[in-house]
C-alpha cells in the first residue's frame, strides 16, 4: 500500500485484507465444525479446489461439496485447522492472490491421530463487493499418522 494512494483506495484494501483473511479463518472454521453453509459461503460457484494427490481437483460447488461431504468428512471423524503467514497481493481492485501455510491435526475414521502440513495458494476475486475464493490450490507437505498417540477430549 502506497502513501500516494488516494484515502478510499487505501481504506477500500484494508477492508478488504480483513475480508479475504476472513475467509481463510471460515474455511478452517467451517471445515472442522462441519458447518456446511460457512465451508460452502467462501467459495464462489464457480470455484475450483485443486487438492491434488491422493483426492484430486473440484470444480464448482457441486465439486467441493462431493469432495468434502463424500469424502473429506467421511474420512475424518475430527480436525483442526490453523492457518498461518497470510500473505496478499492485489491484482487490481477485485482480484487478489494469497499464500499461507496450513497445519492440520485430527482423527482419521480408522482412528489414527494424523498430522497434516500444507500451503494453500489462493485466487479471490470480488463480486459485487463481497470477497470469495476462485481458485485454491494446495501443495501437501506431509499426511502422516502420529505412531501411539490417541487424541481425545478430555474427561
Amino acid at each position: 500500500m502506497e502513501m500516494s494512494e488516494s484515502i478510499e483506495t487505501r481504506l477500500d484494501r484494508m477492508e478488504s485484507r480483513f475480508a479475504i483473511h476472513e475467509l481463510v479463518s471460515n474455511y478452517c472454521h467451517g471445515f472442522d465444525k462441519r458447518d456446511w453453509d460457512r465451508f460452502i459461503g467462501i467459495w464462489w460457484e464457480n470455484a475450483t479446489w485443486e487438492i491434488g494427490p491422493p483426492f484430486g481437483n473440484f470444480e464448482g460447488h457441486e465439486g467441493i461439496s462431493h469432495v468434502t461431504r463424500d469424502i473429506l468428512w467421511d474420512a475424518w471423524l475430527a480436525s483442526s485447522h490453523f492457518t498461518t503467514n497470510l500473505v496478499l497481493t492485489f491484482d487490481s481492485d477485485d482480484s487478489a492472490s494469497g499464500i499461507c501455510d496450513v497445519d492440520c491435526i485430527g482423527t482419521t475414521s480408522d482412528g489414527v491421530a494424523q498430522t497434516i502440513s500444507a500451503t494453500y495458494r489462493d485466487d479471490y476475486e470480488r463480486r459485487s463487493g463481497i470477497w470469495k475464493i476462485l481458485r485454491r490450490r494446495v501443495a501437501m507437505h506431509h499426511f502422516s499418522p502420529l505412531p501411539g498417540v490417541t487424541l481425545s477430549p478430555p474427561e
